[in-house]
């Protein structure tokens, strides 16, 4: 993972506390952590990791977005994951990495040095716990893909990409209710249309009708504007009750 080094701050200032892998660490806790950390930071488009390198440093995405690839023979390559704030990159126990990491957007990371998270694990059970709930969520979200994958229609991948984004970024509490809400999409069309298998004609005319039937204003490519989120999630063909999408 080789990025630019910056200072650190302190962990009860940090953006992502409540959802990260120390969400459940009381004050001592944090400290063991923050004397163990260090952040990076990468540029968009830049390589933070590579498949099959040593996994010598693990992370918390603490700003931007990274995806997570992974190169077929012929030389394709399949979008498999976005990495948002607060998810995490590495698996303590495991040697090497198992998917290419690429920054979309400029990228803070809070990283540790393997061995020792390892070792502050054991101490720390409160981590461990964590670190399970956000595995255990990750294999959720992984099912949910493949249904939406497998069955959902283009308008309805297009719409439940815009609720994740909504949920993570904007609502990070999981809500679904309140006024406009604007999102600054942080991938591109054409790495929508990799993401969720589609073509980039589609994802565009998907975009368009989402707009002409109100679900949706559009500000340029970026900029979206969700004047109803109950009305998006309808969109999406899940149910209403304000569940967790992914």
């Amino acid at each position: 993972m080789a990025g630019r080094v910056l200072a650190t701050q302190d962990c009860s200032s940090c953006p992502i506390r409540h959802r990260a892998v120390c969400a459940r660490c009381d004050e001592d806790e944090l400290s063991q952590l923050n004397d163990i950390k260090f952040y990076k930071t990468y540029a968009a488009g830049q390589t933070i990791a590579m498949r099959g390198d040593a996994l010598d440093v693990v992370a918390s995405v603490v700003a931007g977005t990274a995806t997570l690839e992974r190169v077929i023979e012929d030389g394709r390559t399949q979008m498999v994951g976005l990495l948002l704030p607060s998810d995490f990159i590495g698996r303590p126990g495991r040697p090497t990495l198992q998917y290419d990491v690429t920054a979309v957007s400029d990228v803070t990371l809070c990283c540790f040095q393997r061995k020792p998270f390892e070792a502050l694990l054991i101490r720390i059970p409160a981590v461990q716990q964590r670190l399970l709930e956000m595995a255990l969520d990750e294999l959720d979200a992984a099912r949910d893909w493949m249904l939406l994958l497998g069955r959902k229609t283009a308008r309805e991948k297009i719409a439940s990409l815009l609720m994740l984004i909504a949920k993570r970024t904007v609502h990070p509490d999981g809500k679904v209710m309140g006024d406009t809400t604007r999102l600054e999409l942080p991938i591109s069309r054409e790495t929508m249309a990799n993401f969720l298998g589609l073509t980039i004609e589609t994802v565009s005319r998907q975009f368009t009708g989402l707009r002409k039937d109100g679900v949706i204003e559009l500000d340029g490519n970026r900029i979206v504007r969700i004047p109803d989120l109950e009305g998006l999630l309808f969109e999406t063909g899940d149910d209403s009750d304000g569940g967790t999408l992914f």
